[in-house]
């Protein structure tokens, strides 16, 4: 499942940022991706674009945004902080362990069962994240 994520420097706009060049090229970068890339990946695919731009850069731009609700960070227990574009609608993830790719799904009954669960519990479920790990099956 590939969620359609909104553009980033129209984001930003709309918050009333100062967009630079270099700003920019960053939003662009993240808009585009279709993986979660880290601040490294971020910054070695802004780098193909304005060798200009500064890890330090990249790194500031990727917490603005993120403090900004624009950006959306994950740990998926690889040691890396990994970022996608925040939307509105909702996925969960499945992280491959072997391989670290990250696929996104939605599964309606997982969504109902989470409700249930919360309700049962004396609880209104406000927000939740879900990720799971896994291993590729082994074919015969």
């Amino acid at each position: 499942m590939k969620t359609d994520h909104p553009n980033i420097e129209d984001l930003c706009l709309q918050k009333g940022m100062r967009m630079t060049d270099q700003r920019r090229v960053i939003a662009r970068v993240l808009t585009e991706a279709e993986d979660h890339p880290d601040v490294e990946e971020v910054y070695r695919r802004s780098t193909a674009i304005d060798s200009g731009i500064s890890i330090a850069t990249v790194y500031r731009t990727v917490r603005l945004f993120e403090e900004a609700g624009i950006l959306e960070r994950h740990d998926f227990r690889d040691g890396r902080s990994r970022y996608e574009p925040v939307t509105d609608e909702h996925h969960d993830h499945l992280i491959n362990l072997e391989t670290g790719e990250v696929l996104e799904f939605h599964n309606d009954e997982i969504e109902k069962l989470q409700e249930q669960i919360a309700r049962k519990m004396g609880f209104k479920l406000v927000d939740h994240r879900m990720e799971l790990y896994g291993v590729p099956l082994k074919k015969d």
